[in-house]
């Protein structure tokens, strides 16, 4: 595959056969795919991908299971096809593939498919090298191993969720970013796992728990309590050691921004911005007393804020070297000027959603991008069989009648 420029992307020649579904599991594929690696993912009738018929955002999706644009966003430039995985028949058209792919990806439950005789042991005896990837709540072994979860619930295990929100608040729950965190650190892992094959031969068994996924990105919190006997509190939008570090109200309804400072210079550039003789008093002279007495100084920072625009005010403290930003809506990013010079968002046309702007690869890579969007469920059924696997139409008309496909 070639983008519009005729570059080769990096895993160009790389074939996934994915069973993932949901969020999660569909984003890792997803980035797999946006670095050039074909993904074929096996669908069915009867177990339908969840990002197809429901959102836990919107809740259930209420057009046909071709029109989800939850789906479409996950699903980017992947093929479709349907089997029945209870029949042998499908069960063996899922080795035949294989033997023809690099990487296998699922996100089932821990067992589901070493059940139907398609884990990881059993695929290797079809392509010694074939890399797996398993992604699952709590991973595959442990007394947890066999519980079901969604974001919420291994966000809450790993510790995340507790630390998240403001001091006089329950925790806050944790959803779709968390799915997404494990969906990109699902293709990290296959990436690493496909250089080592290129290095040794050798295949590779993953096993990936969603839950330390999310733990291994809260190591401060463990490092605190590990070295200093601290159990981290949850401080809303506060740093341990920076401030100011908030969001402050602008003028207008519900519009703010972020400001943060670090150093002695970047508190030099904030108040030669915010001129106010309250930013002298001996109680903001060093970062301790700023730190100790951000109640007093969010205040004193808010009443400039609040007097001007969320964009005048971020160009204001930019243009002195202070970090700050307009906290954005979904209506407010799209139209936004640095994004769209950027191209973040790049339109597909999709059979039935009709044009829909998407969200390009955070990379600039040559070759990678968006070349087409989700795809119908089973649309690539008979190019699969016949193109990939090298089925005859009598062969594929024997499968069709005895249930297997379509």
């Amino acid at each position: 595959m070639r983008d519009a420029t005729g570059s080769t992307p990096p895993l160009s020649g790389i074939r996934v056969t994915d069973f993932t579904w949901a969020w999660a599991g569909s984003q890792g594929t997803l980035l797999l795919g946006m670095l050039g690696a074909e993904i074929i993912k096996i669908e069915s009738h009867a177990r339908v991908d969840h990002a197809r018929v429901h959102s836990l955002a919107a809740g259930t999706v209420s057009v046909g299971v071709d029109e989800s644009p939850l789906f479409n966003d996950l699903n980017l430039g992947k093929l479709s096809i349907t089997l029945d995985l209870r029949r042998e028949e499908a069960r063996d058209i899922v080795r035949r593939l294989v033997a023809k792919s690099d990487v296998v990806t699922q996100n089932m439950r821990p067992g589901v498919l070493d059940r139907l005789h398609l884990g990881y042991e059993d695929l290797r005896l079809v392509k010694p090298d074939i890399i797996m990837l398993s992604s699952s709540a709590f991973g595959a072994t442990g007394p947890e191993g066999s519980y079901a979860g969604y974001a919420p619930t291994f966000a809450c295990m790993s510790g995340a969720v507790e630390i998240t929100g403001y001091p006089d608040q329950p925790p806050s729950p944790l959803s779709g970013a968390v799915d997404l965190r494990v969906g990109t650190t699902a293709a990290f892992a296959v990436l690493a796992a496909l250089h080592h094959r290129q290095q040794t031969g050798e295949g590779q068994d993953i096993d990936l728990s969603s839950t330390e996924v999310m733990s291994s990105m809260i190591g401060e919190a463990f490092l605190e309590h590990g070295l200093c006997g601290r159990v981290p509190q949850r401080s809303g939008n506060r740093d341990s050691a920076m401030a100011p570090h908030n969001c402050y109200r602008c003028k207008g309804e519900e519009q703010w921004i972020t400001i943060a400072v670090e150093t002695e210079a970047e508190w030099s550039a904030l108040r030669s911005v915010i001129v106010d003789p309250e930013l002298g008093d001996q109680a903001f002279a060093g970062s301790l007393e700023r730190w100790q007495n951000q109640e007093r100084l969010d205040a004193i920072v808010e009443r400039w804020t609040r007097e001007r625009e969320p964009r005048e005010a971020v160009e204001s403290l930019q243009r002195a070297g202070v970090a700050a930003m307009v906290v954005h809506t979904g209506a407010s990013i799209a139209k936004d000027p640095h994004v769209r010079e950027r191209g973040v968002f790049e339109t597909v046309v999709h059979p039935r959603i009709g044009e829909k702007a998407v969200v390009r690869p955070p990379w600039r890579l040559e070759g990678v991008g968006v070349d087409r969007p989700a795809p119908l469920i089973g649309q690539h059924t008979e190019y699969v069989l016949q193109e990939i696997l090298g089925l005859s139409r009598s062969e594929i008309d024997r499968l069709e009648e005895a249930g297997a496909i379509g």
